[in-house]
């Protein structure tokens, strides 16, 4: 499925998120800015798409000799990351990363986590390639809590994103997907719990666009 929708996967994020998501990765990249910082700092962007966090985390970094690798398991987003300018990728299964533990200083991951088969084991990955004093920055989509915008935001999920997603990219099914996930997926507050369980402190999350997506971190220790 990501593999159908990754040659235009970009434009249809434009234009259903009113290229909101532009603003979402800023904010995600300034919240992390400091571990870039951070003298060779390893960076990962986890499920990593097309590569649009992963160009603005390498972005932010060049000022120190930071790496910044990105990840996914779909090898046609990862094609088109190439593209666009990301050298540092590999494919691989986010829940089985081929790496070392304790090697990386920051994970990110932008509206891939939902994907996950499995979210706890997904966390304790990410926690086990965490360097102590790393830390670990999961965007993703969530359910607003305001009850009035929650319904006004469902029904542009459920009726007219799949029309719009499906006319641009070409699979519907894919955007009929995007809600579906999103309504499965933990509330903000339990995934906050879910990543202290997985042995995550001074976790907290921050809510942007009237709850549609939050920024949740954690720090390694």
């Amino acid at each position: 499925m990501f593999g159908r929708i990754a040659p235009r996967y970009d434009l249809a994020n434009r234009l259903l998120s009113f290229g909101i998501d532009r603003y979402w990765r800023a904010r995600t990249v300034a919240t992390v800015s400091h571990m870039m910082r951070r003298p060779g700092a390893r960076v990962l962007d986890l499920c990593c798409g097309t590569g649009d966090l992963a160009l603005a985390l390498a972005q932010a970094g060049k000022a120190t000799p930071s790496r910044v690798f990105g990840s996914d398991f779909c090898h046609p987003m990862l094609t088109r990351a190439r593209e666009k300018g990301c050298p540092l990728l590999f494919e691989s299964d986010a829940l089985r990363l081929p790496l070392p533990n304790a090697c990386l200083d920051l994970v990110t991951v932008a509206f891939g986590f939902r994907n996950l088969a499995n979210y706890d084991a997904g966390l304790s990955e990410m926690r086990r390639v965490l360097r102590p004093g790393g830390m670990a920055a999961i965007l993703e989509f969530s359910q607003p809590p305001n009850a009035a915008f929650a319904a006004l935001y469902a029904f542009y999920s459920r009726r007219i994103l799949p029309v719009i997603g499906g006319a641009v990219s070409g699979s519907k099914d894919a955007y009929s997907y995007l809600p579906a996930s999103v309504s499965r997926f933990p509330s903000a507050e339990d995934l906050a719990r879910r990543m202290g369980d997985a042995g995550f402190r001074q976790v907290r999350f921050d809510r942007m666009t009237w709850g549609i997506v939050a920024l949740h971190t954690g720090a390694a220790v």
